[in-house]
């Protein structure tokens, strides 16, 4: 969904919309949306600077870091994002950018893509590392099973030889 900033005021233009989860590509292997995306906010113009607020919601479903099985994790994030014209960006890249300068995007066109911004949300939000349970075993590093569910009986009899020393201290 796009907001036109030619209908954006110094009064707040409200927001409420519904992103279907197939309009949202996360690019990211192992993780997709479960739901779709609801976006609640506000947009408004403040000295020739757009600032768009709100809260987003969704759910995702993603991949244990240890043995990739499937997660659901609901996301409801609060964000914030500014806009500014090319021109007003270009005079500030002579100049240092600093603190604030830093979160400011450069608009592109006539209107605020709000799919963009609730992509770039849900990435930024996305933990490094999600385990299905605190104590998952993982993935066997021999045969590839799920260690949570079943016992594979591999042995690792290979011995790093920098640790071989440690076998005769018994």
């Amino acid at each position: 969904m796009l907001i036109d900033t030619q209908t954006i005021g110094t009064s707040a233009k409200t927001f409420d919309v519904v992103i279907p989860s197939s309009e949202i590509d996360l690019e990211s292997e192992g993780d997709e949306l479960a739901d779709n995306v609801k976006l609640v906010g506000k947009a408004k113009s403040v000295a020739g600077k757009f600032e768009v607020n709100g809260t987003l919601t969704t759910e995702l479903n993603v991949a244990c870091a240890r043995c990739l099985e499937p997660i659901a994790l609901p996301m409801s994030i609060a964000f914030e994002a500014r806009f500014v014209p090319p021109e007003v960006f270009d005079a500030a890249v002579e100049h240092e950018l600093e603190g604030e300068a830093l979160t400011v995007d450069v608009l592109e066109g006539d209107s605020i893509d709000l799919n963009a911004i609730a992509r770039e949300q849900i990435l930024l939000n996305l933990p490094e590392q999600l385990f299905c349970h605190p104590d998952c075993k993982g993935l066997c590093e021999k045969c590839g099973a799920n260690r949570n569910l079943i016992d594979c009986k591999c042995i690792d009899e290979e011995i790093d030889p920098r640790w071989a020393a440690l076998a005769d201290l018994n």
